[in-house]
């Protein structure tokens, strides 16, 4: 039986139940166009697909902006302020780690959304993505104050609200071998994630709201990896109990909006 039927198999128990298998895209790493970016957002455009770019708010050229501009389906996120480690030696790599003050990070993620707010304008959802993803959990509760009202890193969630006015939505499946590599790890296993995470929320073993979240990088991507990712949003817009959420729809982005105008 192959991955593909496997797949298929789990959706069809979702629909089974009368329920909707939720995914999100997210892409990390953005700083400018290339033939990487250029490829996976043909794939968006071509499945109508919304994809999610992480961008680096201190190094994204205007190349960037225009080729968003050019793809209605992607929203950009704020991946950190400069990607940059600030972790100490035999650390594990993070932005915004608890190495560093508080303040020094709040006034980094303050520039670092102003910069793409300005670039982007409602291209930009105010959502987080921590380098590495990782972070201090001091981070957490101050993201509201600057502005940002969403936070994604990897792995199934604790919590749907780590915070007041923060909404958390992960990704849980990455189709890299990091320490392998860098390589793809393959259809197999990675449709193999992705369909644990769906049972396990369909069971009741993971958050059962916390949409699947995809995480791919382009500048890492080959030809396989991004073969894969088309068949896999290709197959899975085909089935009816699927659907696929922009940035705003995951983080609750405009209902948070509305909320605050009403206060």
């Amino acid at each position: 039986m192959t991955s593909w039927v496997l797949l298929a198999r789990e959706l069809d128990e979702w629909q089974a139940c009368g329920r909707r298998a939720t995914l999100w895209w997210r892409d990390d790493d953005a700083v400018r166009d290339c033939d990487a970016l250029a490829r996976l957002f043909a794939i968006a455009r071509e499945q109508r697909v919304p994809v999610a770019i992480a961008a680096i708010p201190a190094t994204c050229d205007a190349s960037l902006v225009s080729a968003v501009g050019l793809c209605p389906e992607a929203t950009v996120l704020q991946h950190g302020y400069a990607h940059a480690n600030h972790a100490q030696a035999g650390e594990r790599s993070a932005e915004f780690g608890i190495g560093r003050s508080l303040g020094a990070r709040r006034d980094e993620l303050a520039r670092g959304r102003a910069r793409l707010a300005e670039c982007f304008g409602q291209r930009f959802a105010p959502v987080f993505v921590p380098p590495w993803n990782r972070y201090g959990a001091d981070v957490v509760a101050m993201l509201p104050a600057i502005g940002l009202a969403g936070l994604s890193a990897f792995d199934a969630r604790s919590s749907a609200r780590p915070a007041p006015g923060v909404v958390q939505v992960n990704a849980h499946v990455d189709p890299i071998a990091w320490r392998r590599g860098r390589t793809f790890i393959g259809a197999e296993p990675a449709i193999g994630r992705i369909v644990a995470h769906l049972r396990a929320r369909r069971t009741g073993e993971a958050d059962t709201l916390e949409p699947t979240g995809l995480l791919t990088h382009h500048l890492a991507f080959d030809d396989a990896a991004f073969g894969f990712v088309a068949e896999l949003v290709a197959r899975t817009r085909e089935h009816p109990t699927v659907t696929w959420l922009d940035a705003r729809q995951a983080f609750e982005l405009d209902d948070a909006i509305t909320s605050a105008r009403s206060a």
